[in-house]
């Protein structure tokens, strides 16, 4: 177990995601719940994760699954009560485990307080929260068009102006230029702190300094102004993880948010590597092949350029991602070997890795009818391209690619009834092929990437090597393997990774002729590496 009153423990540490509506139900109406969250942490301390990062359980409409928030102080009745929230702090404390709030601060829900106050009048002190600017119903401020579709600004007949927003209508952006609006959000913060939430995931956080009259939304000029004072008047608690989401995050930028001084925030998500297997100047949606060569390349930007002066979070699969062994692996024949080959890639390198529901028992992709899928993302999709002209077919083949539904079906705990999520009927549908890939059969199979990824996180804790060694990329050309070494001055790691369903040729440096084996997915080397193999070796002092 870390100790967590150590500055920087969490760069030693393993978090999990939970997307709370898909984990566990324990009352039959087909919703997880946070009783369902307690039920399930002996599974998660088995695995060995210091931390969960909780997906929004605040109260909210659910437009966008919770992150529309109507009341930051308030759970959504459906995922229980506020005692059930103070319960799983508790519980999750006493096994060694710390809760990680996501927290939306760019936006609310336009059913919030402040939002339904501020739509009445100019005058009402709530109205200046939010990002408004005079028009007319036909002429909007500018053409600047929301993330999802459609215009970034709604007209408000009541006060005659337009509201600004990034996101779904629904997600009025608040206006971080008014100090009031700070102060309420730092007060907001410090009640979950006191409650003994250890940290938060900061939502599109790069976005909150937006200045829609010069069409910036994110990095604007105010961000690290209003990053620092956000650190120093909300995280004053020594210990508390902050991660921040900034998907325009450079390596640069990314130095500054995650400086070893703490003035801004822990550590940073960023997406770069997740842009690699989309068609140039397309959308996420218009998927190609991932070109291996631009993700070693990729990966060892980010790995040098943050090397003492920042910390990267690494992950492959999120809330908002299509499951990563079928998007990068392969769902199909060489699903376990590629779900572990994934896992060995990303947990070779010096960063937090953050691991999603699911993902730990190789989880993949589903197919559903456009009935079918509940994200407002997805469905907003399908009816601008269909208007557009696309054929439906080439519609759904993105959608089954890149839908963020893919990793909101609900987790597949066993072969029983609605893989033992719910007695009720599921809000989202269940993966067909849970009777197969669940957690309990990997329970049960020694060999099975739940124990894969339990032996990764526990060779993280044992050796110094994994937080601190310096990055070196091998292979840099090869269009099938991926190699690097991490070094310290008393520790080498070799990470060694066949991307291909194909028999590779590959040579040991000589460097590491001697290495212990630390972790393979096949057993023993042989003198070729078999379809999707992963190896990792290890010096210590010499």
């Amino acid at each position: 177990m870390l100790d967590k009153t150590k500055r920087g423990w969490w760069k030693s540490a393993v978090f999990y995601q939970i997307y709370p509506k898909s984990f566990q139900d324990t009352n039959g109406d087909g919703v997880g719940d946070l009783p369902g969250i307690v039920q399930r942490l002996d599974y998660l301390a088995e695995l060995g994760v210091d931390g969960i990062w909780l997906s929004p359980v605040y109260a909210s409409p659910q437009v966008d699954n919770g992150y529309d928030i109507s009341d930051y102080r308030a759970i959504w009745p459906p995922f229980g009560t506020m005692e059930d929230m103070e319960t799983l702090i508790r519980e999750a404390k006493r096994r060694g485990i710390s809760i990680i709030m996501d927290l939306v601060l760019n936006h609310t829900s336009d059913q919030h307080r402040w939002f339904r106050e501020a739509r009445k009048s100019r005058d009402d002190p709530y109205h200046d929260y939010y990002v408004w600017r005079d028009g007319t119903p036909d002429a909007p401020p500018n053409d600047m068009r929301a993330a999802w579709g459609g215009p970034a600004w709604e007209w408000v007949p009541e006060v005659g102006q337009f509201y600004f927003h990034q996101f779904a209508p629904q997600q009025p952006d608040l206006n971080w230029e008014n100090p009031a609006v700070r102060r309420e959000l730092y007060d907001m913060i410090r009640f979950w702190v006191d409650k003994g939430v250890e940290g938060f995931r900061l939502d599109v956080i790069d976005q909150i300094a937006k200045e829609p009259d010069t069409k910036i939304t994110a990095n604007g000029p105010r961000l690290h102004e209003f990053l620092e004072e956000l650190s120093r008047e909300a995280f004053r608690e020594e210990g508390l993880v902050t991660v921040g989401e900034a998907w325009g995050a450079d390596v640069e930028r990314a130095r500054r948010y995650s400086a070893p001084d703490g003035r801004e925030l822990s550590m940073v998500f960023q997406f770069q590597h997740m842009y690699l297997d989309q068609k140039a100047g397309g959308e996420k949606w218009d998927a190609i092949p991932l070109p291996l060569v631009e993700l070693k390349r990729c990966v060892e930007r980010w790995q040098t350029g943050l090397f003492g002066s920042g910390w990267n979070s690494l992950f492959l699969d999120n809330h908002d991602l299509p499951r990563i062994v079928s998007r990068w692996g392969d769902e199909g024949q060489y699903r376990v070997a590629s779900a572990k080959m994934l896992a060995t890639m990303l947990h070779g390198l010096q960063g937090t890795p953050y691991i999603y529901q699911g993902e730990e028992l190789g989880m993949t992709n589903i197919r559903l009818p456009i009935g079918g899928y509940a994200d407002v993302e997805t469905r907003n999709l399908y009816r601008d391209r269909i208007a557009a002209g696309y054929p439906e077919a080439e519609v759904m083949a993105s959608i089954y690619a890149r839908s963020r539904d893919n990793a909101r079906t609900p987790m597949q705990w066993s072969a029983e009834k609605n893989a033992g999520f719910s007695q009720g009927e599921p809000w989202l549908p269940v993966n067909p092929n849970y009777t197969e890939i669940n957690a309990r059969a990997e329970l049960a199979d020694p060999e099975s990437v739940f124990y894969y990824y339990q032996k990764l996180i526990a060779l993280r804790k044992r050796y110094p090597v994994f937080r601190d060694g310096a990055f070196s990329l091998l292979e840099a050309e090869s269009e099938k393997l991926f190699v690097y070494t991490r070094e310290t001055e008393d520790e080498r790691l070799l990470v060694v990774c066949n991307f291909t369903g194909e028999t590779v040729d590959w040579e040991r440096p000589q460097a590491f002729a001697g290495a212990e084996l630390l972790l393979s997915n096949y057993g023993a080397p042989l003198e070729k590496l078999r379809p999707y193999e992963a190896q990792m070796l290890y010096l210590g002092r010499p």
